[in-house]
């Protein structure tokens, strides 16, 4: 049924992929699929503020982003399950359409957490976002 799936990691926050990758995992065990795992790196958006950081943060960014994903990746993927690594940048929720669609991946699966707003906490402003945009079957896990 599903051939790529996609689960968007923030590193810094658990509750974004604590019960979303488990679910993915079994999905890919399920299903003989394989395991992308996306980490979105923010972006200033401003060029004038983007003039005041060194031209290689990004690109030292990117790769240490990278490696803790690595890290990530070896500590919570069963180790007979390799997981595609992505980097990425810009806005959390673009990130992720743009990966799936350059991978295309036909199932994205993520979390959503409490937030302030009562809209947020429905579902999440970047998960309401993709569920919104995205062209594939998205699994919101709560």
């Amino acid at each position: 049924m599903y051939k790529v799936i996609l689960v968007p990691v923030d590193l810094n926050h658990k509750a974004s992929w604590a019960k979303s990758l488990p679910t993915a995992i079994q999905l890919c065990q399920t299903y003989g699929a394989s395991l992308h795992l996306v980490s979105i790196l923010p972006t200033i958006g401003m060029p004038m503020v983007d003039g005041f950081f060194p031209k290689e943060f990004t690109a030292t960014a990117k790769k240490t982003v990278k490696e803790a994903l690595r890290d990530f990746a070896a500590k919570q993927v069963p180790a007979d399950m390799k997981a595609q690594l992505i980097v990425a940048d810009g806005k959390a929720y673009e990130g992720i359409l743009r990966v799936a669609k350059k991978i295309n991946a036909d199932l994205i699966v993520m979390s959503t957490h409490k937030r302030k707003r009562i809209e947020d906490y429905l579902v999440g402003t970047n998960a309401m976002r993709v569920l919104q945009q995205s062209k594939v079957s998205v699994l919101v896990v709560r």
